[in-house]
């Protein structure tokens, strides 16, 4: 069974800026701000060129995606969710990802990536294994 419940798939295809955490060389942490999406249970996003984030998941798969929802509990509290996943990275496809998520992020008639042939570069896949934050996804468990 997928921890993507339909409250998390919502979140996570509302178009909100998500920071995806891997893991330096050093152990330090890496966090990047990525567009995602969802590929059937998988969470994905394209990248146009094999940048540090890349190369951490290609070394160690473990990732944290974490995004702010906008909305506000009844305490008061600001909403987000958390997700832990195994990463992977696949070569070619990210294009026309991107040029996909830019209608969600950016709006229904941009052009992206905003230049002509981009290259094929690479999607992040990432299979989720835990959810957490603050939402309404706390009461799916």
């Amino acid at each position: 069974m997928s921890v993507l419940t339909e409250r998390v798939r919502a979140a996570l295809t509302a178009g909100r800026p998500v920071h995806l955490t891997t893991i330096n060389p050093d152990g330090s942490p890496q966090v990047s701000l990525v567009w995602v999406g969802l590929d059937g249970d998988e969470i994905v996003s394209g990248h146009l060129g094999m940048r540090q984030k890349l190369r951490n998941v290609e070394r160690d798969p473990r990732v944290v995606l974490s995004l702010e929802t906008g909305d506000r509990n009844d305490m008061g509290l600001d909403e987000y969710l958390v997700v832990g996943a195994t990463g992977r990275v696949t070569e070619g496809g990210a294009p026309e990802l991107l040029q996909s998520l830019a209608h969600v992020y950016l709006g229904p008639d941009v052009t992206f990536p905003p230049f002509d042939d981009p290259p094929a570069g690479y999607v992040l896949r990432m299979s989720p294994t835990k959810v957490t934050g603050v939402g309404p996804w706390a009461d799916d468990d």
